[in-house]
């Protein structure tokens, strides 16, 4: 777009520029009486997808000065009992580009399927809005990049929903191995919840509540065989919508392992995996991989499925170690938990609140705990590790070029073609 769209905040300031103008009354909840925040901070939202995740996650960013005035999903009656559960003015929509096009919203949050995020990321910082987008960023390489290169040029502030980072027991952990409290890191491991599968699917008619071409968007044309269902095993471990929990799981403990060895801006030059995929049926996910990858300065990360080692991710070092997941936290020796940081130590970005935080930076227009860089590399992380275990052997990665140097085999896995009409 030419011109930037003129947002709630916008109008409002040329509301307030006016009144020498013409005479008005401003209520006092409009000036933050009785504990509201003022007109002028308040920040209209948008949802895109309100299906199992959508719902989630909403009611955290409503309240606290943000309003939802728009719901969008390609499904009829979520959209609808979106908006009758959010009330007031709302409006649903059942093609995201009529939400962007609202002049009035200043950000959207994006529930969608994976194979979504990035397309639909890019057009919400072409319309001048922030992004909230859940994860994984991107379902290629490619479009993770493309995603970053929007959110720059549109200075867009950004989100990821890797709600870990919003963790103290996470923060914690990276802080005392970034601090050395562990001695010299020499590995890290990581491990997510398997994948799973199902057999052959026969086309079902498509539901009279789903525009399904439009579910479909930017990946292949198939017949319906009941993908378009919530949750799993509904989409999420067929590869033209994701990799499978290999991402979907696994970005959040990859970006934790980013985050504790203070590579979150790169990432690993060496990939070697394996793994076990269905043998037949609709879903061509990986189920269960051993990937080991190697970074420049010699650390290792061992990113396995459940089935392996614990869920959670454990830092290694020469003279301890930490294990981090949700719900706990435990260090060997046991002293680790409980030395306090010291004035000078390194501290990271403190966020309790994830969609507080986004909201607080749209405000400030400061970056947010998770934003679209980080995003970004550590789902290439889970990217990359589905490409090896693909390829089932040793692969270098040049992170800043994000290429595989002269491997074009695996080069040719970095992007996938998008149905028309879509971009990134």
């Amino acid at each position: 777009m030419s011109a930037r769209v003129i947002t709630r905040r916008c109008f409002l300031r040329g509301l307030a520029a006016s009144a020498a103008a013409a005479p008005y009354v401003i209520t006092s909840s409009a000036l933050g009486g009785s504990g509201k925040v003022p007109a002028s901070e308040r920040i209209v939202l948008g949802f895109i997808g309100t299906g199992l995740r959508g719902n989630q996650i909403m009611p955290g960013f409503l309240g606290g000065g943000a309003e939802c005035q728009a719901v969008c999903d390609v499904w009829e009656n979520r959209r609808e009992a979106a908006r009758q559960r959010v009330g007031g003015g709302c409006t649903a929509y059942r093609d995201f580009r009529d939400l962007l096009a609202r002049a009035d919203v200043d950000a959207v949050v994006i529930a969608t399927p994976e194979y979504w995020h990035a397309v639909i990321a890019v057009a919400a910082c072409q319309a001048g809005k922030d992004v909230y987008c859940e994860k994984a960023l991107s379902i290629t390489v490619a479009e993770g990049r493309a995603t970053c290169r929007a959110v720059d040029r549109r200075r867009a502030v950004f989100q990821h929903g890797t709600q870990q980072r919003s963790d103290g027991r996470f923060r914690l952990a990276c802080e005392l191995v970034r601090n050395g409290r562990i001695g010299r890191l020499h590995t890290i491991r990581a491990s997510v919840p398997v994948s799973s599968a199902t057999a052959h699917r026969q086309p079902l008619p498509v539901p009279k509540e789903l525009d399904y071409d439009l579910w479909l968007g930017p990946s292949p044309w198939i017949p319906h065989r009941g993908q378009a269902g919530i949750g799993h095993p509904g989409w999420c471990f067929r590869s033209d919508y994701s990799p499978g929990f290999i991402l979907t799981w696994g970005v959040h403990h990859l970006d934790i392992a980013q985050w504790g060895h203070g590579s979150e801006l790169t990432g690993p030059v060496e990939f070697e995996g394996r793994g076990v995929f269905p043998r037949d049926g609709f879903d061509d996910a990986v189920l269960t991989w051993h990937v080991e990858c190697v970074y420049s300065d010699g650390v290792r990360l061992v990113f396995t499925s459940e089935d392996e080692q614990p869920n959670g991710v454990r830092f290694e070092g020469d003279e301890g170690w930490i294990f981090v997941s949700r719900g706990t936290i435990q260090a060997q020796p046991d002293s680790l938990l409980k030395s306090p940081l010291a004035p000078g130590d390194l501290r990271l970005y403190r966020s309790d609140d994830h969609a507080g935080n986004f909201l607080d930076c749209v405000r400030s227009r400061r970056p947010t705990v998770a934003p679209v860089e980080v995003a970004h590399r550590s789902t290439t992380i889970g990217l990359v590790s589905a490409i090896a275990v693909l390829l089932r052997r040793k692969l270098r990665w040049d992170p800043a070029r994000e290429e595989f140097p002269g491997d074009q085999e695996a080069n040719r896995m970095l992007a996938r073609a998008l149905r028309e009409p879509w971009r990134t």
